[in-house]
């Protein structure tokens, strides 16, 4: 915190300013103070003047702007459709409007497909959501249900939450488990009709009418199995997307209202998984959702069946069923045991790379990056163990799931012979049928439980984060605005952080502060000055005492918090323009000349954390939009560190000369020591006086070296003529070859991808082989005699089953190890590619894109797309064997397939277009969500205090409904899709049934057509199947493509250049030579520094001064080549900078920041990242930056913790400990960018 000496006349000294801007490299001065303007609000005072503005003019309106309706529905200002567009109308068809026939082919969805073939899609070419599927619609529904059931958030249980969550979607549920219902009948008529058709195939004496009437059913069941499953789908997929909705929002909720040692434990990183990943899996979680009642059914009808065509021998495939369902538990235990442990690197990770970005800056000045960029790895390592064990357990359930048919067949083929039971061919067709189907409640019970334990497991991760503690709600009274002179009044009031620690934060404070006056704090670094404004804001958790607040509030925060939006936005924070007030506001701030430089004045978007704008100008934004509230008590917390000397006295005299009363206060060790006016506490105590006489000392030692102008010019802040952060890029049209391509041979340049391929083909050929010798081995019927000795039969058949076992599983796992390797070199490759990125890539791009695709999109690419991709393969491997089996019975269904297969694929192409863009919606829509978290757990304080949480809330369901958007119509697509193809397969099949019914004649063998029909059972199932893998691997490979864009970013200079490195010793004096210097930001903007040229000398203490925004900090990024020249050079010890590497460059030189920036980790690792120094080194540094005796207090010492950010640190301990980072190296070059204004 930065110090303001004070004279009897209440005005700050302006030479103290001019000067205390400048650097120094001794920071002396330890006094500092924030500020309290406290004013009563009249509600009748008109527009006075303008120098008043915000602070002693107008009243504050206590309600808040108001809002959209939650029942209104989501973006009515966003979601319609390109006016230039006739069909606007019919794209604007929404769910909710669909007539019946529409619902149920899906035909609401054809407008927007049809849009998307003819154009790229955009988010406001999509439909509105129903109100039942918006975040504004699902949540305070839930809330209400949650609250009822737990009577306080803080209270829930994992049982309650899922309780809740299933209450508030229970009619989806119910209805997807009547389609469910439905589909499963469906799916064992054919199986249940073939031994029917064999015999009637067999028979010579048929009737036509028979057959068709078999051949209806066997085609009507497909039909019913269709629509439900596709009905079943998509409803479920509707439900998951409500409830995730639900949960981001109430842990979004739940974030706002945290209190500060809660921050401490769950960084922004770990709670950003939570939004992301495990809401998204718990919403997944509605695709299993009935599988296990699904799965008593399935196996209940199967052994009907079994019953009926085996006999008693249906006894063994039940006991084999439950063998296999039983081998199954243990894996899945395993694989909830890998995931939970997944799951905590996955956080760990996730969080150290938040905290990279969020000071990437500072890592280069001092040339920490590629440290950093090794922590992050050696977590991923970790990660990458317990993936490793997650995708081989994979492999071994995939292993088991394909091989239960076979087992399950040969148990109970086994005990057909055993028990003496004729195996005739229809008999043994409806078995196999029957086994294939019994494969997936036999797979899915496992699977079950395993997505059941994970999705418990982030259930768990939720409860535990929405029961952490909240700022306590009884730690300021608040009273009504006028109700009391007073506006703040503490009694006796004791405070603390941390409530367990024996160390009272602020102790015994008393404070009155009536309305109208102006109060200065003043204290040492670590004096309690900022606690003392959180306690008032209710920050710090109360011990004892009485704290009152009469009025609102508005309150400027210590280091500046800007929203990633317009600079209008930022100001008006909510509340409506009025144009004449917040003119007057810009006037007060002296922003009116920075706005003129912006190329988009105040409609300029303002980059993360405020990247674009100086220190001074973010400083003045904070200002500007406390001002504008009008609040009746204004909270500054050392409002002029970061301006410079004309600016401050400006602010100083607009905000306070015209307020009567300037009280002062002294803090020490958390207590107000002294109190009153300027003279009273000078003469009544010593300490103000030592502050005084420390600040007096400091400001008699500066030296000021003036940089002669003549020579160069540091021109105004040139910005470039377009927003600094434009949307997201994202690829458009088709994906190229090259993304699949550049995926499957990665690893180990794809030399595994022919063993694969053979592996699936060896596969499906030795599992035809084995049905084909089952089907055509036994006698057709009951009076034949079996050419074949029943255990010549069994060896065969065992022998193939085999074969086809070994298959598998070599496929299995050579998917997993081309996967693992994939993801691996997936995940250096970008993030080296962004670590080594230049600055200019970071100030444009917000975190949220880039965590985005470290979390949701490497996700993707560790568990999702090797199964998708290897899946795909061997679904058409498959689909080709059936259309061969098929073809061996009745070959004129190759008359019907090829248009089929032409229709099948047009649709597919078709629908493509639209998916694809929006797969990449779905992927660009969630970085928002994600940034607009992070921002605001950081300015989660200013918020609070503004009282501006509802405001927030609705911001970030809006930015939810935005997402849900496309991937809710991405899933209708789909079905879409799926519901054509599906009658596309039927048509196949149908022609078939037809013609074997029709022309029996032409039959050569009963036992080939009903192994046809068999196989034609599950034509439409494996072709839906294909379709479906083959378009979700196309959305899903989007996250490969998105994660290929940041693997090839452009790096910035070469980081050593080992032909040209300098000694060890360089720079051994530290004279910096500057000539003709031109720098400017872009190829197509002017000149931000022009022809600049100046020596510094060695040993000398140079200061550059400026207006806000003159290119002083242009000229320290050019020092560091964070920018590089345009012409001219820089010479340090008769060294051009631009002939070595930056990392060289770099970490010779020294850099106190003007925000100081902690690590979360230790004060060891704070102070000695690299750990190239010892203990003794390290104390020594932190006495001489006086704060030894301080880390000596701690119980870890050297080892104490520091929380994300340095939250547990003050601002003036954090910038000391900057300080002590330069006292280590010892570097000839030290630059101070306003290192003493904490």
């Amino acid at each position: 915190m930065r110090d303001h000496t004070f004279k009897p006349d209440g005005q700050l000294d302006q030479s103290r300013d001019q000067a205390n801007e400048l650097s120094s490299s001794q920071p002396d001065s330890k006094a500092s103070r924030s500020n309290l303007e406290i004013r009563r609000a009249k509600s009748n005072r008109p527009h006075a003047d303008p120098r008043r503005v915000g602070f002693s003019l107008h009243s504050c309106n206590a309600n808040m702007s108001k809002h959209a309706s939650l029942e209104e529905p989501l973006l009515k200002d966003e979601a319609s459709v390109n006016n230039n567009n006739s069909d606007s109308n019919e794209i604007l068809t929404s769910y909710s409007k669909a007539g019946f026939f529409s619902i149920l082919t899906f035909s609401w969805m054809s407008p927007l497909i049809t849009l998307g073939s003819k154009k790229t899609l955009n988010h406001e070419d999509l439909p509105l959501l129903s109100a039942n599927d918006t975040a504004y619609g699902t949540f305070s529904t839930f809330r209400k249900k949650l609250e009822l059931e737990c009577g306080n958030v803080r209270t829930v249980t994992t049982i309650k939450l899922a309780k809740v969550l299933l209450l508030s979607t229970w009619e989806g549920i119910l209805i997807s488990g009547l389609y469910a219902f439905v589909y499963v009948c469906a799916t064992y008529v054919g199986p249940y009709l073939i031994d029917n058709l064999v015999q009637y195939l067999n028979d010579e004496n048929k009737a036509k009418n028979e057959g068709y009437v078999l051949a209806t059913a066997f085609v009507a069941s497909k039909l019913v199995e269709c629509l439900s499953q596709r009905h079943w789908m998509f409803t479920f997929q509707q439900v998951g997307v409500r409830m995730q909705s639900m949960l981001v929002s109430i842990i979004y909720a739940k974030g706002l209202t945290l209190s500060c040692k809660s921050k401490e434990g769950h960084s922004s990183g770990e709670i950003i998984n939570l939004m992301t990943v495990d809401a998204e899996r718990i919403g997944e979680f509605c695709w299993y959702m009935h599988d296990l009642w699904m799965a008593v059914l399935q196996v209940s009808l199967a052994l009907f069946i079994l019953r009926r065509s085996v006999g008693v021998a249906s006894v063994a495939t039940f006991a084999a069923t439950v063998i296999v369902m039983l081998l199954n538990l243990p894996m899945a235990s395993l694989q909830e045991k890998f995931q939970a442990n997944l799951m905590e690197f996955k956080d760990k990770r996730m969080k150290a790379t938040t905290e990279i970005l969020m000071n990437m800056r500072i890592l280069k000045l001092q040339a920490w990056e590629m440290k950093f960029l090794s922590k992050i790895i050696q977590l991923r390592k970790l990660e990458e163990t317990w993936l490793k064990k997650f995708l081989i357990g994979t492999a071994i359930v995939r292993f088991l799931f394909f091989n239960t048919p076979t087992f399950v067949a040969v148990v109970t083929f086994g005990a057909c012979v055993l028990l003496g039971i004729p195996l005739e061919t229809g008999k043994i067709l409806s078995a196999l049928a029957t086994f294939r189907i019994l494969q997936m409640p036999i797979y899915n019970f496992p699977d079950t439980l395993s997505v059941m334990a994970e999705t418990k497991v982030s259930l768990d991760r939720v409860v535990a984060f929405l029961r952490l503690d909240d700022l306590q709600t009884d730690v300021v009274e608040k009273l009504p605005r006028g109700s009391s002179d007073i506006a703040i009044e503490i009694v006796d009031g004791n405070f603390s952080w941390e409530l367990s620690s024996v160390y009272t934060t602020l102790k015994n404070i008393n404070l009155r502060v009536f309305h109208g006056t102006r109060v200065a704090v003043c204290g040492t670094v670590g004096s309690g000055k900022s606690s003392l404004l959180s306690c008032i804001i209710g920050e710090i958790p109360k011990i004892s005492g009485i704290l009152k607040v009469c009025g609102t509030k508005a309150f400027v925060a210590q280091s500046a918090w800007i929203q990633s939006c317009k600079i209008e936005e930022n100001i008006l924070f909510g509340k409506e323009m009025d144009r004449e007030k917040y003119e007057k506001v810009l006037e007060a701030c002296s922003l009116k000349k920075d706005l003129e430089v912006l190329p988009f004045g105040d409609q300029t978007i303002i980059g993360e954390k405020g990247i674009n704008l100086s220190g001074g100008q973010k400083q003045r934004v904070q200002i500007a939009r406390a001002l504008y509230q009008d609040a009746d008590i204004y909270l500054l917390d050392d409002p002029f560190s970061a301006v410079d000397a004309h600016t401050g006295s400006h602010l100083f005299k607009v905000l306070f000369s015209k307020l009567s009363c300037f009280d002062g206060k002294v803090m020490k060790e958390g207590r107000i020591t002294q109190s009153g006016k300027y003279n009273d506490i000078l003469t009544s105590g010593t300490n103000f006086m030592e502050l005084v006489g420390a600040h007096r000392k400091a400001l008699s030692s500066q030296e000021v070296e003036n940089i002669d102008g003549r020579n160069g010019k540091l021109d105004e802040t040139i910005v470039p003529k377009g927003q600094l952060v434009q949307d997201e890029e994202r690829e458009r049209g088709s994906i190229g070859l090259k993304v699949f391509w550049k995926y499957i041979t990665t690893a180990y340049g794809g030399a595994l991808v022919p063993f694969l391929f053979l592996s699936q083909i060896l596969t499906v050929v030795l599992q035809i082989a084995s049905n084909y010798w089952m089907a055509l081995a036994t006698p057709v019927s009951a009076t034949a005699e079996p050419a074949i000795g029943t255990f010549t039969l069994m060896v065969v058949y065992v022998s193939l089953a085999i074969g086809s076992s070994f298959t598998t599983l070599a496929r299995a796992v050579l998917a997993a190890i081309a996967g693992y390797k994939t993801a691996t070199m997936l995940f250096n490759q970008m993030h080296l590619s962004f670590i080594r990125a230049p600055m200019s890539f970071f100030d444009s791009t917000p975190s949220g894109r880039i965590l985005n695709r470290a979390s949701t999109d490497q996700s993707t690419v560790d568990m999702s797309i090797s199964n998708l991709a290897w899946g795909f393969t061997y679904d058409l491997v498959q689909l080709l064997g059936i259309i061969a089996v098929m073809s061996q019975a009745a070959w004129q269904v190759f008359i019907v397939l090829i248009p089929v297969m032409a229709a099948c694929i047009w649709y597919q192409r078709y629908y493509s277009a639209s998916a694809r863009e929006l797969a990449r919606l779905t992927g660009i829509c969630q970085a928002p969500v994600i940034q607009h978290f992070s921002e605001t757990i950081s300015g989660s304080t200013t918020i609070s205090c503004f009282e501006q949480e509802s405001r927030f809330n609705e911001t970030n369901m809006q930015l939810i409904d935005k997402f849900s958007q496309p991937k809710l119509y991405s899933a209708s697509a789909m079905e879409w899709l799926s519901f054509r193809l599906d009658l596309l397969s039927s048509t196949i099949f149908a022609f078939c049934l037809a013609f074997l019914v029709s022309f029996p004649s032409s039959i050569a063998d009963p036992r080939i057509a009903g192994l046809a029909v068999t196989y034609g059972i599950n034509l439409n199932a494996v072709q839906s199947s294909l379709i479906s893998i083959l378009c979700n691997l196309e959305n899903k490979i989007i996250s490969v493509e998105r994660i290929l864009q940041y693997t090839s970013i452009p790096s910035e200079a070469p980081f050593v250049i080992k032909d040209n490195q300098p000694d060890h010793s360089w720079p051994s004096f530290g004279e910096v030579h500057i000539q003709d210097l031109q720098v400017q930001y872009a190829p197509h903007l002017p000149l931000v520094l022009r022809g600049l040229t100046c020596t510094f000398t060695a040993g000398a203490k140079t200061g550059i001064v400026g207006r806000t925004g003159s290119g002083k900090t242009t000229l320290v990024q050019a020092l560091f080549r964070l920018v590089e020249p345009l012409a001219g050079k820089i010479l340090i010890d008769n060294i051009n900078i631009s002939s070595i590497g930056v990392h060289d460059l770099r970490s010779r030189l020294s850099i106190i920041p003007q925000d100081p920036t902690m690590f979360e980790g230790t004060v060891r690792s704070n102070l000695d990242p690299l750990e190239e120094y010892t203990d003794e080194q390290i104390w020594e540094a932190l006495g001489m930056c006086q704060l030894g005796d301080e880390v000596r207090k701690k119980v870890g010492k050297l080892d104490s913790p520091v929380t994300e950010n340095g939250e547990n640190w003050s601002m003036g301990q954090r910038q000391l400990v900057c300080l002590g980072r330069v006292l280590l190296k010892k570097s000839k070059i030290l630059v101070l960018n306003e290192a003493t204004v904490r």
